[in-house]
């Protein structure tokens, strides 16, 4: 619906005709609902009161069956003319008060006719004309024009326009569920290091790229059941500086027998094994470079997954397996039944059953992931005969309609003699009877 009538422009003021000619004691007046008057259809006009008192301010509905407006507002009439003005105004931009961001003004009132007789001493307050506009600073006027590009290059224009598309496809992944929030940012001070050669450690790496700051952790990611490196790594530095001197001095070198590439990391896993365990992701857990501004209470069990005597994985990264957050015990009291050893067994053990049955629903995946290729590749192998059938069907249609054409063609060569033969008798029968016709004469 669109409102108005208020003339001190904030939705709470304005005063009916009584207010003016009787005093503040008659500013509103009650309301005046008939069950038969409701709001059917978009144009309908009634005064926008509250509590049963009504003033001056008034809307207009924008559509049809606004029902949960019926018996509540009083209805005084519908509009007649201009419902295009009344749908344009309903299409403008507004702001979370639902105040539009460009002003909408009321420039002249008509009235065509009045059947009913003025109140007494209301002449004496009707205007000589049109009230001026008072220009509001806080929203664009009707001859303001709106260009949001006005003073940038084009680069500047492209580089917005790009930001813009850039939170928008972030939107768009936070609802599907693909990133944990629209507004996480990876960290500034993590590098990305991949080509690595498998026989690279984690100590040789920290020791190469330590000379640039001081490092807080180095992790090579490595395959959770054989425990052998996939070859690309996380390198966290204490500061931002330290990890920018290292992106422009390491990338490119060669680092036991193999060329590296280095670039910033691209991870939130952090975030990301928190959105997995379904934890609540508050705004204040973001920071400008991603990183928690929060710790977590409590001792968090990061456990690595171990085949044989490997240890593989990172700490905080990729592979990590985060449990729920364990309650510390406060300072002065003292476990009595469970020892620390019994409880670290215990948590262990709940996170092996919550391994197995990710590994179970793993192997469930794998299966269906079998199964749907299977079919795939009979439908392909069945779609194939079908089109070989087909190309054999064309053939033998082709083949049979050639047959019928050569037949065709002997038909009406054959035809073609027959007619030949009658001539040639028809030519030898008129010879005949004209030499029979010259002896007769001689």
């Amino acid at each position: 619906l669109v409102q108005t009538g208020d003339p001190t422009n904030t939705g709470k003021g304005g005063t009916s005709v009584y207010g003016l000619t009787f005093g503040d004691q008659a500013k509103y007046f009650e309301d005046e609902i008939y069950e038969d008057i409701r709001h059917t259809e978009a144009g309908v006009v009634a005064y926008a009161g509250s509590n049963g008192c009504n003033g001056s301010q008034f809307y207009i509905t924008t559509r049809d069956d606004a029902d949960y407006l019926d018996e509540k507002h009083t209805i005084f009439g519908r509009v007649a003319e201009g419902m295009d003005v009344v749908m344009k105004i309903n299409e403008t931009f507004c702001d979370e008060t639902g105040r539009p961001y460009r002003n909408i003004r009321i420039k002249h009132t008509m009235i065509l006719e009045d059947p009913f007789d003025d109140p007494v001493g209301l002449a004496e307050h009707i205007p000589s004309r049109s009230p001026s506009p008072i220009r509001d600073n806080t929203r664009l006027e009707e001859d303001e024009p709106v260009d949001d590009n006005e003073g940038l290059t084009q680069e500047e224009i492209d580089e917005h326009l790009q930001k813009k598309e850039a939170k928008s496809r972030a939107i768009v992944l936070e609802m599907i569920g693909d990133i944990p929030d629209a507004e996480v940012k990876p960290p500034e001070n993590v590098l990305f290091v991949c080509k690595l050669n498998p026989v690279t450690r984690e100590e040789d790496l920290e020791l190469i790229f330590s000379r640039f700051g001081k490092i807080k952790s180095c992790n090579i990611i490595k395959d959770y059941k054989t425990g052998d490196s996939l070859c690309y790594a996380f390198i966290e530095f204490e500061s931002e500086d330290s990890c920018e001197a290292a992106y422009f001095k390491m990338d490119n070198v060669l680092i036991d027998d193999r060329r590296i590439i280095v670039d910033f990391s691209q991870s939130v896993s952090r975030l990301w094994n928190k959105h997995h365990r379904g934890e609540h992701m508050r705004r204040e857990d973001f920071t400008a470079n991603g990183q928690p501004t929060t710790k977590p209470r409590g001792r968090t069990h990061l456990e690595l997954r171990q085949k044989g005597t490997h240890q593989h994985g990172g700490g905080q990264y990729d592979m990590v397996f985060e449990t729920d957050l364990i309650p510390s015990v406060p300072e002065g009291r003292e476990k009595r039944h469970r020892s620390r050893s019994h409880e670290r067994d215990r948590g262990r053990a709940w996170q092996r059953s919550r391994y197995d049955r990710r590994a179970g629903e793993r192997d469930r995946r794998d299966r269906d992931r079998d199964r749907d290729r299977d079919r795939r590749d009979r439908e392909d192998r069945n779609r194939d005969r079908d089109r070989d059938r087909d190309r054999e069907d064309r053939n033998r249609d082709r083949d049979r309609d050639r047959d019928r054409d050569r037949r065709d063609r002997e038909d009406r060569n054959r035809e073609r003699e027959r007619e030949r033969e009658r001539d040639r008798d028809r030519n030898r029968g008129s010879e005949r009877r004209h030499r029979s016709r010259s002896r007769s004469r001689s």
